[in-house]
């Protein structure tokens, strides 16, 4: 469905004006002076930039990877992904320390962690590992079918009511397990779900984005390029090169358009190259068109994931072999 966005473009910081606002009204007032599309969070009544930046396998102490990031949310992208498991939160912390409050922060607590007491700790550690007194979005990282789900989300609202967190959110995680998430709640709602979501990942347009729409809960898309798996199909490529060519953009900004014209959907492309973050923010000037938008939704019919990664994903199900990864990880960085 494509929705109408909303521009807003300023371009100026919105530091020190947004003095006297607090908690959503000044992050949306501060958001809303940078040229960016901005798109509704679940029912908070918040709006975040459609196009985010994600850091997974951004090493912790690259210069070129901080560069990236940093290039990103000046040109608008005041949204950045993160997670304990990528062992990157420091960098995260480091960049947006010179942003002030005005970024939307999401991490994610890994799966060994659902325990209460542990995710307790597992935020603490985050919040350290990024500086920061508040995380904006805390998600739960894959399911854990070995922890009961209530006493998972008992910790999660414990944080919330403790003002560690503000919104909490879920990744990887189908239908059903979103239903029972959402059912073992007392005082909140799950506000996100991120899952893999591209024009050759299209899992997600099977019940699991149809749901998310009528339920007003964001759908955050991780991976929206295809991993560069799209870059090397031909049929593929001949549209993608005919579309951008009309709008003098690349095939990346066609892609990233076209996800964010669907309803709740943002995306948060990961690259550590300065030009490709500059471009994937850019997307927000490409208006693709009905039949444009058509076309692109026939790259794909459902579940066209390559084998080896639906296997992947139907094993990091097994969320016992994924928590003991976890586990020994975790020692090995020794955090």
């Amino acid at each position: 469905m494509r929705i109408p966005l909303t521009i807003h473009d300023g371009g100026q910081s919105a530091l020190g004006k947004a003095e006297g606002r607090t908690g959503a009204e000044a992050l949306c007032f501060m958001f809303a002076n940078l040229p960016m599309i901005y798109k509704k969070l679940g029912n908070t009544g918040e709006r975040i930039p459609a196009i985010g930046l994600g850091t997974w396998k951004i090493p912790e102490r690259s210069k070129e990877g901080l560069d990236a990031i940093l290039e990103g949310l000046n040109a608008g992208a005041r949204f950045i992904d993160t997670a304990e498991m990528y062992a990157n939160e420091r960098l995260v912390g480091k960049a947006i320390s010179r942003f002030d409050a005005d970024v939307f922060l999401a991490t994610k607590v890994s799966p060994h962690h659902f325990r209460h007491d542990d995710l307790i700790r597992a935020c603490d550690a985050s919040l350290d590992r990024l500086g920061v007194k508040c995380i904006d979005l805390y998600q739960l990282h894959w399911p854990n079918h070995s922890v009961p789900i209530k006493e998972t989300i008992g910790a999660m609202e414990m944080l919330a009511d403790a003002g560690k967190i503000r919104h909490i959110g879920v990744s990887n995680f189908t239908v059903e397990e979103m239903i029972e998430a959402q059912t073992s709640m007392k005082r909140y709602e799950i506000i996100s779900n991120q899952v893999e979501y591209s024009p050759f990942s299209r899992e997600p347009e099977s019940g699991l984005l149809q749901f998310c729409q009528k339920e007003h809960i964001t759908l955050i898309a991780y991976s929206p390029l295809g991993r560069g798996q799209i870059f090397r199909e031909k049929k593929a490529m001949g549209l993608l090169g005919k579309i951008s060519a009309t709008h003098g953009a690349t095939e990346a900004q066609v892609i990233l358009s076209y996800l964010i014209s669907k309803e709740n959907v943002v995306a948060i492309p990961k690259s550590s190259n300065k030009t490709h973050v500059k471009e994937n923010v850019s997307c927000v000037d490409l208006r693709l068109s009905e039949m444009e938008i058509k076309e692109l939704d026939g790259l794909g019919n459902g579940s066209n994931k390559p084998l080896a990664g639906r296997v992947l994903s139907l094993f990091l199900k097994n969320t016992g072999v994924w928590a003991k990864i976890m586990e020994d990880l975790e020692k090995k960085r020794k955090i």
